[in-house]
């Protein structure tokens, strides 16, 4: 029975003797991780799935913060939509 631990993706497996081995394996790890950093779409929907979680708990922990932290919002964003269709008008 081996107690094998799992390699990630974007690492070279240790104990590879072979060259060409080797090179295959560095290659195919590299290439992971530019598939990795170049993915986007896959890092944003990540980032505002960690975002929305923070959110829910942040506000289930903080119910009046969270409240006012959504009024003060949109307070400012109405602000700067007044400012500009003032601007606009004038």
């Amino acid at each position: 029975m081996s107690s094998e631990v799992p390699v990630p993706r974007t690492a070279v497996p240790l104990g590879i003797t072979d060259p060409v081995e080797k090179a295959r394996a560095e290659l195919k790890a590299t290439l992971a991780a530019i598939e990795v950093k170049a993915n986007v779409p896959r890092r944003l929907t990540r980032a505002s799935t960690r975002a929305r979680r923070t959110a829910r708990e942040f506000s289930r922990d903080n119910p009046v913060a969270a409240t006012a932290i959504v009024a003060t919002a949109a307070g400012v964003v109405g602000a700067i939509v007044w400012a500009i269709v003032r601007s606009y008008t004038r």
